[in-house]
C-alpha cells in the first residue's frame, strides 16, 4: 500500500465525509451536554476541532476558496462562527436565583449550568432588589415586569436602572434578566435567649400561578421547623378585570412550630422554647435568570460577515459574470471579453 501524500491527507480532512463526521459527533456532544455525568464538553472540544480542521483543509485542497475573494472570506467567518461557538459554550454560565426585595445578591446561584472554563466572577457583583411592578389584563395574563434594581459602579458611584423580562442589568458581561416567578416573602427574625438574632426571608410559592398554596417551611437555628402561611380575604388579581400586582392588606401569618399554631401581624412574635419569633412583616421576592456569553456580539459580527460575503459572491456570479460568446461553429464557447482580448 503507498503512503499517503501530504495533499491526500488535507483532501481526506477536507472531504464531505469529515464534515458529516463532525456533525454527527457535534450533535452527539449536545445530547451529552443534556445529561448529567456525560463528558459533553470534551466531545465539543473535539466536534469543534474536527469541524474546524475539516474547513481548514478544505481551504487548502480547494484552489477555488482561494482564487474568488468572496468565498475565501465566507469560509473564514464560518470557521470564526465554529470556533467561537465552541469558546461560548466552554466559558458560559446559565442560572437562576432568587432575591428578597432590599436584600443585595450575593453571587449564589439556585442552579447553574456552566461551561467547565468558565470563571465564576458573580460573587464580586452585587445588586440590590428594590420591588417590582407587574400589570394585568383580564385571564391573568400578565404583562411586562418592571423591577427597580441598585448597584454601585467599580468606581463608586451609586446606579439604578430599571429591567424585565427582555431587558436585562449587564454588570461586567453577565446578563441579569427577571423571570415570571415572583411572590411574597414573610421576614421572621428569630432572638434566641441566647446569642445573636437571625433574620431570615420565607419565599412562599409563585403567585398568582400558586395562589391557593402560599405556605412553606423555614428552619430555627436550632433545627426545628416552622411551617408558614400567608392568608388573606381579599382578591389581589381579578382574572375579570385589569390589575396589578400588590402585596396584601391587611394580612396574617399563620405559624405552626410542633403542636403551637399562631396568627400573627406584622410586627406581633410568639414565645418558643429558647427565644422569641417576631414577624417583621411582608416583602416581596423576584426570581431572576443570569447568563454570560462573551462571543455573542463576536458570533453576530461574524455572521453577518459570512452573510455579506456569500451576498458578494452570488451577486458576481449571477450579476457580473462575463457573456459566453460561440466564436464558430462546433467550437467551445469563450467568454466575450477573453475574445475581445485575442482581437486585438
Amino acid at each position: 500500500m503507498k503512503p499517503r501524500t501530504p495533499h491526500a491527507v488535507l483532501a481526506h480532512f477536507g472531504s464531505l465525509r469529515s464534515t458529516l463526521a463532525g456533525m454527527a459527533l457535534l450533535a452527539a456532544a449536545v445530547l451529552a451536554g443534556q445529561i448529567e455525568g456525560l463528558p459533553g464538553g470534551v466531545l465539543l472540544v473535539l466536534a469543534i476541532g474536527l469541524l474546524a480542521l475539516n474547513l481548514l483543509a478544505a481551504l487548502v485542497v480547494h484552489p477555488a476558496f482561494r482564487r474568488q475573494l468572496p468565498l475565501l472570506v465566507a469560509h473564514l467567518a464560518l470557521l470564526a462562527l465554529v470556533v467561537l461557538v465552541a469558546l461560548g459554550r466552554l466559558m458560559a454560565l446559565d442560572g437562576r436565583f432568587e432575591l428578597t426585595q432590599g436584600v443585595d445578591f450575593d453571587g449564589r446561584l439556585l442552579d447553574a449550568r456552566a461551561g467547565p472554563w468558565h470563571r465564576d466572577d458573580l460573587a464580586r457583583l452585587a445588586f440590590r432588589h428594590d420591588g417590582f411592578e407587574i400589570d394585568y389584563a383580564p385571564g391573568l395574563k400578565r404583562g411586562a415586569t418592571r423591577n427597580r434594581v441598585a448597584w454601585t459602579d467599580a468606581d463608586g458611584t451609586p446606579r439604578s436602572a430599571v429591567i424585565g423580562d427582555h431587558r436585562p442589568l449587564v454588570l461586567d458581561g453577565y446578563r441579569f434578566y427577571t423571570s415570571p416567578n415572583k411572590g411574597f416573602a414573610p421576614l421572621l427574625t428569630w432572638r434566641p435567649q441566647r446569642g445573636q438574632a437571625v433574620t431570615g426571608a420565607v419565599h412562599l410559592p409563585s403567585y398568582p400561578a400558586h395562589a391557593l398554596r402560599q405556605s412553606s417551611d423555614w428552619q430555627l437555628p436550632d433545627g426545628r421547623g416552622v411551617w408558614v402561611q400567608l392568608q388573606f380575604d381579599q382578591t389581589l388579581i381579578d382574572p375579570t378585570k385589569n390589575a396589578s400586582f400588590r402585596l396584601p392588606d391587611p394580612h396574617r401569618l399563620v405559624l405552626r412550630v410542633g403542636a403551637l399554631r399562631a396568627e400573627l401581624a406584622p410586627g406581633a412574635s410568639v414565645e418558643l422554647d429558647g427565644g422569641t419569633l417576631v414577624y417583621e412583616g411582608l416583602r416581596s421576592w423576584m426570581g431572576y435568570r443570569v447568563s454570560y456569553d462573551w462571543t455573542l456580539p463576536w458570533l453576530l459580527a461574524a455572521a453577518l460577515l459570512a452573510a455579506l460575503a456569500l451576498a458578494w459572491h452570488y451577486t458576481q456570479r449571477f450579476f457580473f459574470a462575463a457573456p459566453l460568446v460561440v466564436s464558430r461553429a462546433g467550437s467551445l464557447p469563450t467568454p466575450a471579453s477573453a475574445r475581445g482580448a485575442g482581437d486585438a
